[in-house]
């Protein structure tokens, strides 16, 4: 489903995604770890085109998304749908709004088709009858639920996932976990989730990639990332303070 080939980019000199090689296989739903901000979210906003890479190829679908105009970008990102870090609504506008918002802008439905649409894909993340509240008015899992909601209304067929359990506690975190595999199972879609949080990662991952110093230094199963010899991938995924990974760590200000 998506090639990513040899992908640079850098910002002011400093090197986020260096030659890095990573496919995402049609069908599974890929999980992309790293520390917080190693390039992730700039590797999902380059895979949906609105970021250009300094070099290399992102291939969606048997097409390259580096090269493409502004018409063919727009068409490709009506296979996606993103679930934002912080779900990015629109706090003056209704749930039912804010679900239907890409409906409203991209596909020519009656009124009652979209509302019909709207509380379908509420109804699939656990939410019925809140249609009329605004963002304000739910908690931040609700939040995350409904930017789910919208990613799906347009049924996508690769859905990404930008941190979806970050900023609710952990038994909200498993609910959304759970919900992401309910609907990777239901639609059937391509996903690739972002995230430092190694609960989800095991919980919804077919395959884990590990991003670091600008490459993916390993591809596997959950399990074959679990118990991984690697010294790198181990410090990480086990949270120890000490080992290879010591940037950004001031040991001395710790005690």
């Amino acid at each position: 489903m998506i090639e990513i080939i040899n992908l640079c980019k850098s910002f002011d000199g400093h090197v986020v995604l260096d030659n890095l090689n990573l496919t995402i296989n049609s069908g599974e739903t890929t999980v992309i770890i790293g520390r917080s901000g190693c390039g992730k979210s700039v590797l999902l906003k380059h895979i949906i085109g609105i970021m250009k890479p300094d070099s290399g190829q992102v291939i969606v679908d048997g097409k390259d998304v580096t090269v493409m105009d502004k018409k063919e970008l727009n068409a490709l990102r009506m296979k996606f749908g993103m679930l934002f870090q912080g779900a990015a609504l629109f706090d003056s506008l209704t749930v039912l709004e804010n679900v239907a918002f890409g409906m409203i802008e991209h596909m020519n439905s009656t009124r009652s088709e979209i509302q019909h649409r709207v509380k379908e894909c509420l109804a699939l993340v656990g939410l019925k009858g809140i249609e009329d509240k605004k963002p304000a008015e739910l908690s931040g899992g609700m939040r995350k639920r409904v930017g789910l909601a919208r990613a799906i209304a347009l049924r996508p067929q690769i859905i990404l996932y930008d941190e979806p359990t970050t900023g609710v506690d952990p038994i909200m975190g498993d609910a959304i976990n759970d919900l992401i595999v309910e609907l990777h199972n239901h639609l059937k879609v391509t996903s690739i989730a972002v995230t430092h949080d190694m609960t989800s990662a095991y919980k919804i991952a077919n395959r884990i990639a590990m991003l670091y110093n600008g490459k993916i230094i390993t591809v596997g199963k959950p399990e074959e990332v679990k118990n991984t010899k690697d010294p790198i991938v181990r410090q990480f995924v086990t949270g120890a303070g000490k080992g290879p990974i010591t940037e950004g760590i001031d040991f001395e200000h710790l005690i």
